[in-house]
């Protein structure tokens, strides 16, 4: 494809506004936490480095951190690879709703497992009143692992579902022909071909564990993480800079992992596609095999489901684990309570997502069709937001936005633009990746009749990659309305969001207030994805990824 030089005064405007937005948004806030980080009584200095890593106490969550995300993304990966293997090389049941239940942990708020987990497994949980566990205690690296290996799978299999689906069954029915026993034909033909997804898929689930501050804040206990450590640190010890520097040591290892996954392993991937017409490949599984995965998805599938029904019952439980009475008032207090951060939620998460839809295809657009000077560097700072953890993220926010001429504390709008751009690189590399199937001739053809850029994006590009649209705009929503890491540094009593209100009430241990607010938002989240499902028809299948 010829990719076209910048002629158009509108396509020169909108990449320097793009660029002024990712400089404020992105590298600004950045900056300032590093610069805090760095400074030590107006001079230059790595004091805050040298404190944490001469204090155990400090150190200590930084080895948690890096401890709990190789358990939980070798789980989780394993658990995603065997889920996808059993739906792309078997020919078991329901596959469509094994698919679609994969997906719920994805859509949910991120600790609302935790919070089930409490409910079933906590000092007052009904499995252990149940058996009388007495001494049985789920805080810690156990239940962390539990719980984040259930939330975190479904990102490794969409991941290799995409690898495995890309896999030629050819190869495999070949080296059947050749005489290779099933095992054979795993080992050095199916395996092999998807050790790239895997380690991606790895390294992504590994980049999400180090960053999730609510399932560690909620069901940590005395195993300490350094995302809980560097909001403690500014919000309990008023430590700015040591929050900051926390924060930033926690980058290091999430950014390394994400780019070694985005620029070396991506460019491994040995895609097997050749667009001739293939059999099911379903011959490299014994029954056996296939009936023990049946069961290993049927198992993972109803313990997803379990999760869920735990919070419905506690909606109605008067008071968990000591009076287990029906009762509504859960629902009444958790309204009066709730109700004013409900609307602000959505309507932050609405606005949040109508902006970095568009904005998200405009950039897709510039970055496939369009030829211009630091395009790659645009791409590298978009996915910054994504890659960085969003602790960090909050603590720049704070800081960078606090005095003017930039004065967006305790406004909706440091809210707002927080979720534009954590969240727009998702739907950049959806729509990215539509654009590169689309043939630019039908676009020149537009220009050759005269058409202006705007013209031609509008009418020409937006509807051809309307479904990538669409499919940002839900992975938008549904992650601003189950925002928690970043957003809780930057909440106020008038924008208050629902998985603080969530986190909170937890905290407080009113766990029937809180599995109401969590139904709320899981209700919400689920009639935005439904509308929007409708609206896309068959093309809402192909859901948003990144670094697959």
């Amino acid at each position: 494809m010829n990719k076209k030089r910048i002629s158009d005064p509108l396509i020169t405007v909108a990449i320097i506004l793009i660029w002024l937005s990712l400089l404020i948004f992105i590298v600004y806030p950045l900056a300032r936490s590093l610069w805090i980080s760095l400074v030590v009584d107006g001079k230059l200095s790595l004091a805050h480095y040298g404190y944490v890593f001469t204090h155990q106490w400090l150190l200590t969550p930084l080895y948690n951190s890096l401890g709990l995300g190789v358990l939980v993304a070798t789980l989780s990966t394993i658990i995603g690879f065997g889920y996808a293997y059993g739906l792309n090389r078997t020919n078991m049941p329901a596959k469509g709703i094994f698919r679609q239940l994969a997906l719920l942990p994805v859509i949910s708020p991120p600790f609302m497992f935790a919070l089930s987990v409490i409910l079933l497994l906590g000092k007052n949980g009904l499995i252990t009143k149940l058996l009388g566990l007495t001494h049985f205690d789920i805080y810690g690296l156990p239940g962390l692992v539990l719980v984040q290996s259930l939330t975190m799978f479904p990102i490794a299999y969409l991941v290799l579902d995409g690898v495995l689906k890309a896999i030629n069954p050819d190869m495999e029915d070949s080296a059947f022909n050749l005489g290779a026993t099933r095992f054979q034909v795993f080992s050095t033909v199916t395996l092999p071909l998807a050790l790239p997804g895997i380690a991606s898929a790895w390294l992504l689930v590994f980049v999400t564990s180090l960053a999730d501050f609510g399932n560690p804040m909620v069901l940590g206990g005395g195993f300490d993480v350094l995302s809980v450590q560097a909001y403690l640190q500014v919000t309990g010890m008023f430590n700015v800079a040591r929050g900051a520097t926390l924060a930033v040591i926690l980058l290091v290892p999430a950014m390394i992992a994400f780019y070694l996954q985005r620029y070396w392993i991506a460019k491994r991937s040995y895609v097997t596609v050749t667009g001739k017409p293939t059999s099911a490949g379903v011959a490299g599984v014994t029954p056996v095999t296939k009936w023990l995965l049946t069961a290993f998805a049927s198992l993972l599938s109803l313990t997803i489901l379990g999760f869920y029904a735990v919070i419905i019952y506690g909606c109605f439980v008067k008071l968990w684990g000591y009076n287990w009475s029906f009762t509504l008032e859960n629902f009444t207090y958790a309204w009066d309570i709730g109700k004013d951060s409900m609307m602000a939620t959505v309507t932050m998460a609405g606005i949040a997502t109508a902006i970095s839809g568009i904005l998200a295809m405009v950039v897709a657009f510039l970055m496939v069709r369009k030829d211009f000077f630091g395009k790659k560097a645009m791409g590298f700072v978009t996915l910054m937001g994504y890659a960085v953890p969003g602790t960090l993220v909050g603590i720049g926010y704070i800081q960078a936005f606090n005095s003017p001429p930039l004065m967006l504390t305790g406004t909706m709008w440091i809210i707002v633009f927080c979720f534009i751009f954590r969240e727009i690189p998702v739907g950049i590399e959806s729509g990215v990746a539509t654009l590169n199937q689309i043939d630019p001739a039908i676009e020149e053809a537009s220009s050759n009749l005269g058409a202006d850029s705007r013209y031609t994006f509008t009418h020409v590009t937006l509807p051809l990659i309307k479904s990538a649209f669409f499919a940002s705009l839900a992975y938008s929503f549904v992650r601003s309305m189950t925002a928690v890491s970043a957003v809780i540094f930057l909440v106020t009593a008038r924008w208050y969001h629902l998985t603080a209100l969530v986190l909170s009430q937890t905290e407080i241990m009113r766990l029937g207030a809180a599995s109401v607010l969590s139904l709320f938002t899981i209700i919400i989240v689920m009639l935005a994805f439904v509308i929007i499902r409708w609206c896309l028809g068959s093309s809402a299948n192909s859901a948003p990824r990144i670094g697959g």
